[in-house]
């Protein structure tokens, strides 16, 4: 696929989007099949809704991530149906409010917490929308089925895939690695490390819970965790091979891949190393073909130290030189020498969690929220009467701050909603067939998964285009298409409006905090004693990266804001490049490099914005 301003694109999604086209097909034509249509549309709303939320991370916490989706939708589609049984007027837009003060009290304090509360405004949103006969129970539990169906779907490889996708994340940063290593001394060195940081990151959190218990010897949880702790090993490693600034042979940039190999036997790891081994002896070629002089030692005279052995006692030459006369070279050489016997050390503490705005930011939040949702609820009561469910719920999808810039998202939100309402438009053009609208569910599911992982406006797309099959299934046939683009509009600048008028300033405030939690994190990793223990350092280490990583998308997430006007915001860029390269030098001085003294960091952003 091509690659956007740089960046590749990761691979197309096929089997989320099989099981986004399964688990919104089947409940639909189960439901058209026995005669029982609404329980199964939503059914199909639960699992519209578990779709948008099945992602690639472990099947653990994946299904511990839907199971709470589930039940704090079903609980808000409770009080949502409650609410509209009770006769009164009033009651559903309390409900709403009430809801949506407690989703915003508790979105920003975690991903789980986001979930929940987004998820709870829209079960109760749905549930004062939609009037659903019979028992009370019939609903609520109609939409943990569909929850329950992605939960089953996702988690179907579980039983031979066990440990697939933390292979895979523990993978992926000895390969970050082998590319950071190759641009060494270039342009690209330092993008090449940030990756390596975020690959590192996505181990982290894959290899969560193998990090926090004690684990069986010979078991592949054990195997993975050694592998884990000898790639933060390698992290540091690398770092300081990158500070050193200068490009490194083919035989040294490929030692991660071969690391890869012995410590994940099955992977294709050893497929993408070098096919030939260099000459240990003779002088490596640039990338022009002109020899490069062998390193030399600390006396000097170059370096033609022998290859080490391998298991069977014979010369490994595609090994990095023992005796090289850079510091980081010879940690590389003692770490493949080492990667056939990994041991671990204790030293992947989890990564550190704490809430992205303060509890003052939270008030605020959830008070804009609430503020915005009654407003969305007194237009949808002005505008369309019964089943003007479409502000109130948009409302709750555009304003969630913690997942990005806000007017990126209402924007992105209305173009996909415009998209979503012209290709159902053209199907039910062609055909009103009920088998073929549940066969357009299917591939508008598959398109939203895709779009889920790739770009908001195409999960829009997917999910309008549904929104609508199943909207006309519960026997809606109003010709809604215009209405809901007017609808998502003005949803959308009520949202804009509330959040620009009233908290401007919360992205850059957000990104102030991170970059001086990274600045922060940094000088403790400068700090650390000589003595201190590996573990406590490889620690300090990964909470000062992954912390400069968490800045630099908190930096872009204001940017990608409109501030005050003739505010100018500062410079967490240049603060968050300054305390990573504070980083690296500090890692190249645990090798043994000597520096003689460490980069300041800058200060731009203290002060800056206040609290």
């Amino acid at each position: 696929m091509k690659a956007v301003r740089g960046l590749p694109l990761t691979p197309v999604p096929l089997a989320a989007a099989a099981r986004g086209a399964a688990a919104l097909a089947v409940p639909l034509l189960v439901g058209v099949g026995t005669g029982h249509v609404l329980p199964a549309v939503l059914a199909g709303i639960g699992a519209l809704w578990g779709v948008s939320q099945d992602g690639g991370d472990p099947y653990r916490p994946r299904v511990g991530r839907l199971a709470v989706l589930g039940l704090s939708a079903a609980l808000g589609l409770l009080a949502g149906e409650l609410a509209l049984r009770s006769g009164h007027p009033a009651a559903v837009t309390v409900a709403l409010v009430a809801a949506a003060l407690l989703a915003g009290a508790v979105s920003l304090r975690g991903r789980l917490a986001s979930v929940a509360g987004l998820h709870l405004l829209l079960g109760v949103t749905v549930g004062s929308g939609i009037p659903v006969p019979g028992p009370w129970w019939h609903a609520p539990l109609a939409l943990l089925a569909g929850v329950a169906l992605v939960a089953v779907v996702s988690a179907a490889p579980w039983p031979w895939r066990r440990h697939t996708i933390e292979r895979a994340a523990v993978l992926a940063v000895y390969r970050a690695a082998a590319e950071a290593l190759a641009a060494a001394g270039t342009d690209a060195a330092e993008p090449a490390r940030r990756q390596l940081t975020a690959a590192l990151d996505h181990a982290h959190r894959a290899m969560g819970r193998h990090l926090a218990r004690p684990l069986d010897p010979g078991t592949e949880p054990a195997a993975l965790r050694a592998a884990f702790d000898t790639a933060l090993r390698l992290g540091e490693i690398t770092s300081a091979l990158v500070w050193e600034g200068r490009p490194l042979p083919r035989h040294v940039t490929d030692t991660p891949l071969r690391m890869a190999a012995r410590l994940l036997p099955g992977t294709d790891a050893a497929n993408t190393t070098a096919t030939s081994a260099p000459d240990p002896i003779a002088p490596h070629a640039d990338a022009t073909g002109a020899p490069i002089a062998p390193h030399a030692d600390a006396t000097g005279a170059p370096d033609r130290t022998a290859p080490h052995a391998d298991a069977t006692g014979a010369p490994d030459p595609t090994a990095p030189h023992a005796a090289a006369g850079s510091p980081g070279l010879r940690a590389l050489a003692a770490l493949y020498a080492e990667s056939d016997r990994p041991r671990p050390d204790a030293s992947a503490a989890r990564l550190p969690v704490r809430p992205w705005h303060g509890r003052a930011a939270q008030v605020r939040y959830a008070v804009l929220l609430g503020a915005c949702v009654l407003g969305a609820q007194l237009c949808a009561g002005l505008l369309h009467g019964p089943r003007g469910y479409w502000l109130p719920m948009t409302v709750a999808f555009v304003y969630k701050p913690d997942l990005g810039p806000v007017l990126r998202r209402a924007l992105h939100r209305c173009a996909g909603t415009v998209a979503g309402v012209a290709a159902i438009g053209a199907v039910t053009l062609l055909t009103t067939d009920t088998y073929v609208l549940i066969g357009a569910v299917a591939a508008f599911g598959a398109l939203m998964a895709v779009g889920v992982r790739h770009h908001y406006a195409l999960a829009t797309t997917g999910l309008t285009a549904v929104v609508f099959v199943l909207v006309d299934l519960l026997g809606d046939h109003r010709a809604l298409y215009a209405a809901r683009i007017l609808d998502t509009a003005l949803a959308a600048a009520i949202v804009l409006v509330a959040h620009f008028a009233l908290w401007p300033d919360s992205a850059a405030r957000r990104a102030t905090a991170h970059t001086r939690a990274a600045v922060a994190a940094a000088r403790r990793y400068r700090d650390l004693p000589a003595g201190a223990p590996p573990a406590e350092r490889h620690a300090l280490r990964r909470t000062a990266y992954h912390r400069l990583a968490e800045a630099r998308r908190a930096a872009a997430h204001a940017h990608g804001e409109p501030g005050r006007p003739g505010r100018r915001l500062p410079d967490w860029e240049a603060e968050i490049a300054s305390a990573e390269r504070l980083c690296d030098a500090v890692s190249a001085r645990n090798l043994g490099a000597a520096p003689a003294t460490l980069p300041a960091v800058r200060c731009a952003a203290a002060g800056a914005m206040g609290g």
